[in-house]
């Protein structure tokens, strides 16, 4: 892997690598690796294709990377489980959450096919056996997953209405199939269609930095 021309990694990078594998102390060394290269891969990416904010880049472990890993405060995955990931832009959630659950399938879905490009070229860059890609719109997406996810692409309404079909009846998991999605702020207004069913964490009862104050994950069984 080429990374000569890489910006130089700061400090800061690897102090939130280390916060990391404090809230996932039996990563293994592919996976440390794994989450490892990520940055410079990211930088190098950023600065052709604009995917993630150039000023939030350095906070990529904290403000993308972990929080892709908060689904996990409302499941981890079971082996064998497919999942979608609606919206990916560079591909977050799911690549984070690929490294972590690797025998679980991934498909990362966007309708940029530039965002898709970078994904694309991180997940081989680094490895990961378990995602696929597809540039499309989420309604033309029609294959069926256990679990769809998804990081603040859109209103909760919209979302459910999307993936919907896309959602398995076969069960396998703790919690039956359906929506996670990654939030923030307030969201009274949003869940109050599926009140009934959603379940909402706060991401501060999980992880203690700043960043998830307001963060939320939300699970809408479908």
């Amino acid at each position: 892997m080429e990374q000569d021309n890489n910006p130089i990694r700061p400090a800061c990078v690897d102090e939130q690598l280390a916060i990391l594998q404090g809230y996932f102390p039996h990563l293994n060394e592919k996976q440390i690796k794994q989450f490892s290269s990520l940055y410079e891969l990211y930088a190098d990416w950023n600065a052709k294709i604009n995917v993630i904010s150039r000023k939030d880049i350095e906070n990529l472990y904290l403000h993308h990377v972990l929080h892709s890993l908060g689904i996990t405060a409302m499941l981890h995955f079971k082996d064998g489980s497919s999942v979608m990931d609606l919206g990916t832009g560079g591909g977050f959630p799911g690549i984070p959450l690929a490294i972590l659950f690797p025998n679980v399938k991934f498909h990362l879905v966007d309708s940029i096919g530039k965002k898709i490009k970078v994904g694309q070229a991180v997940a081989e860059a680094i490895g990961l056996q378990n995602v696929t890609f597809r540039h499309c719109r989420g309604e033309e997406e029609k294959q069926a997953f256990d679990f769809v996810v998804s990081r603040a692409v859109m209103p909760l309404a919209d979302l459910v209405k999307i993936v919907r079909k896309n959602i398995r009846k076969e069960q396998i998991n703790a919690l039956p199939n359906g929506l996670i999605c990654l939030k923030g702020g307030e969201l009274a207004h949003e869940i109050l269609p599926f009140k009934n069913q959603a379940i909402q964490l706060d991401l501060s009862d999980t992880f203690s930095e700043e960043y998830f104050k307001t963060k939320k994950v939300v699970y809408v069984p479908l």
